[in-house]
């Protein structure tokens, strides 16, 4: 498994913006999807939005639009950032990275503990 590190989070009120940054270092890993997810209590859990290859880019429905992903790589250290724009109500959950690559040899699908966002109406 990677290490990931999630950043940002909080409370925002409706139509405000708010920024989720995830970080994962291992000199060992080779990454080539990472994004984010959500979820609610007693839902399954979502996506949000993910980048693969450092190019390919997908969003949820409810995110596109709205959300922008991107990625950045400075050696063994990748970054995605979550820019979410014009943010509602029901965008509320908890959000978790999530990474997928390889590490010597094995795949890896490795989860963030989670960051809660919060849109007050």
């Amino acid at each position: 498994q990677v290490q990931l590190v999630e950043s940002g989070g909080g409370l925002v009120q409706s139509g405000g913006s708010m920024r989720l940054s995830c970080a994962a270092s291992d000199p060992f890993a080779f990454i080539h999807t990472m994004g984010w997810h959500r979820q609610n209590p007693g839902k399954q859990r979502e996506l949000v939005a993910l980048i693969t290859d450092g190019v390919t880019r997908e969003y949820g429905d409810h995110a596109k639009g709205r959300f922008t992903i991107s990625a950045h790589r400075v050696k063994n250290n990748v970054t995605v950032d979550l820019e979410m724009n014009n943010l509602k109500p029901e965008d509320t959950a908890t959000y978790y990275c999530n990474a997928k690559g390889d590490r010597l040899g094995r795949g890896f699908d490795s989860w963030g503990q989670g960051t809660q966002v919060t849109v007050s109406s």
